[in-house]
């Protein structure tokens, strides 16, 4: 296992999948990494050198992963509801954000909202 930035990479993954690890990179951004870092797409992690092992903590250390990124999907539902945006009462109520419908999807929405809002307080 390799510890980057705080978090443990499994060896055996391809280095563009062991990436999704860290709370704010999809699939589309690890490619992009291993593409500005002149990694192969099928390279495992085992595979890379201390050289590329150093230059992708640089190039994460430069990005806003993990709890800088929480903080601030944080902050933007609290401005929300200080706001008293139809999002932020959604937040709020514990109801479906995005335009889902409430007759289905209400209970799995008002889980996850509240556990947020349960959070904050």
């Amino acid at each position: 296992m390799l510890y980057l930035l705080g978090v443990n990479l499994p060896d055996y993954k391809v280095v563009s999948v062991a990436l999704r690890y860290f709370y704010g990179i999809g699939p589309k951004t690890g490619e992009q990494i291993c593409h500005r870092l002149s990694i192969h797409r099928q390279c495992k992690l085992q595979d890379l050198t201390e050289v590329q092992i150093n230059e992708l903590s640089e190039v994460l250390s430069k990005m806003k992963l993990e709890a800088d990124l929480r903080r601030d999907v944080r902050e933007n539902i609290v401005r929300l509801k200080n706001l008293g945006t139809y999002v932020g009462r959604r937040h709020m109520f514990g109801l479906p954000v995005h335009g889902q419908n409430t007759r289905q999807n209400g209970k799995t929405a008002k889980r996850l909202n509240a556990r947020v809002f349960r959070r904050q307080v």
